[in-house]
């Protein structure tokens, strides 16, 4: 009996571990390097990512980060969170994509650009779709950090 009940709470402990969410920082995120590949859909070359052994580690699997919140289409369309606040984020030269992480809410947000947020979703490692960040969450939820 008790040799059962042993057993029984290593389970749900190992049910519980499996479902909890690892807090990343950006400097897990930048496990990355990338390659200039020419895009024949849009005739210019584009930097390919290939993912270092830690970070594919989290694919697939629950994970948080804190950073600044932008809403890039300004209508609540593209949502990335940002190792950087908007003034200085990749696009504006002060960093590379590995700084950026796009964001699928499972439920719509009322967070403003640059509120510092902690976000949490299952991470997926994008190689190939130009049209998406290399580092995607989905299914996520967020929280404003004070």
């Amino acid at each position: 009996m008790r040799k059962g009940f042993v057993c029984f709470f290593f389970l749900v402990f190992v049910a519980v571990s499996g479902m909890a969410q690892v807090k990343l920082t950006w400097k897990d995120f930048a496990d990355i390097d990338f390659e200039s590949v020419y895009n024949e859909k849009y005739e210019v070359y584009f930097l390919k990512p290939k993912f270092g052994q830690k970070i594919k580690t989290y694919q697939g699997k629950k994970i948080s980060i804190t950073g600044f919140f932008l809403d890039l289409s300004g209508s609540g369309e593209i949502f990335l969170v940002s190792q950087n606040p908007m003034a200085s984020c990749f696009f504006c030269g002060a960093a590379g994509p590995e700084t950026i992480i796009e964001v699928s809410f499972k439920e719509k947000q009322s967070f403003r650009t640059d509120q510092i947020v902690s976000v949490t979703g299952i991470l997926e490692l994008n190689v190939d779709d130009v049209d998406h960040c290399n580092y995607i969450l989905n299914l996520a939820s967020g929280r404003l950090v004070n």
